[in-house]
């Protein structure tokens, strides 16, 4: 009888530590189906990027040789003038984000004054509002200054959108830094712009990349504006660039997927090499993450 109780005692363990095994199997199984079905496209658009219009007739999926590196510098030297563009907007649109998101998050999370609670209420507001609600009066404006055709007109909605969720991460990752550092700072007779400099800024460093990302990623995937505000083919940004690419190179597939993926290649390779870094700002702004 104790026999029989003893084996049926090590059944149910043994089953017990297995179940958590073949429930792992199959979370792994389903994400590795998932990240297969998304990386599917970006597969294709590589191997098509090295074919000729005749390879890509032939052998629709699989790799065609000879490969044809051609390709690239064909997109390269289309492609090349939209990337600038980008990056000069990006960077622009960055430095001032952080300038302005960084001071204001500071000043949120660290001093007290009157209706604090009612300026760091409104900016959540502002989060709120659609941003096609301020695009025709955004238009508008821009014309009536005669800043259409400008990097001015790309870099001002990143920066003013940009600055609303940065104040909002940067708030709330300040208010997580222990506040006996700033005393101690205060005791040595840092004034509020050395504690900015020497103490928020140097512990903020993951969120502040954070907002960074997300603005070249904005930048980088908006369509509609700078569609609507750029006529100047020299001033397209990417995205839009990639839509007269496309009509340029509409019945060559080679230099067309060749395009795509150079365009696409920075978002790429930042996210890949930087994505513990936007984590980790992300969950230190969420409030209580800390």
């Amino acid at each position: 009888m104790t026999v029989v109780q003893s084996s049926s005692v090590n059944t149910d363990a043994t089953r017990r530590r297995a179940q958590p095994g073949s429930r792992q199997i199959g979370i792994k199984t389903v994400l590795i189906l998932i990240a297969t079905v998304a990386l599917a496209p970006y597969l294709f658009m590589v191997v098509t990027s090295f074919k000729t219009n005749q390879q890509f007739a032939d052998s629709f999926w699989a790799v065609s040789f000879p490969l044809h590196f051609e390709n690239y510098t064909v997109a390269w030297e289309q492609i090349q003038p939209y990337l600038f563009n980008t990056a000069v907007v990006a960077v622009i649109s960055i430095v001032l984000i952080l300038l302005i998101a960084s001071i204001s998050g500071f000043v949120l999370a660290r001093y007290r004054f009157a209706g604090r609670g009612l300026i760091f209420g409104a900016v959540l507001v502002l989060m709120m509002v659609p941003g096609l609600a301020n695009l025709i009066p955004l238009f508008i404006i821009m014309k009536d200054l005669g800043l259409l055709n400008t990097y001015i007109v790309l870099v001002v909605p990143y920066t003013v959108g940009g600055s609303v969720l940065g104040t909002i991460l940067i708030r709330n990752f300040v208010e997580g830094i222990p506040q006996a550092l700033f005393d101690a700072a205060r005791l040595d007779g840092a004034s509020g712009a050395r504690m900015y400099w020497s103490v928020m800024l140097p512990l903020s460093l993951p969120v502040l990349g954070t907002i960074s990302l997300l603005t070249v990623s904005e930048v980088w995937n908006d369509f509609f504006w700078p569609l609507l505000v750029i006529s100047d083919d020299s001033l397209r940004t990417v995205s839009v660039g990639l839509q007269f690419f496309q009509g340029q190179n509409a019945t060559d597939y080679g230099p067309l997927m060749a395009g795509y993926l150079i365009a696409s290649l920075p978002l790429v390779l930042l996210f890949t090499f930087l994505s513990k870094y936007f984590l980790a700002g992300v969950q230190g702004g969420v409030p209580g993450a800390h």
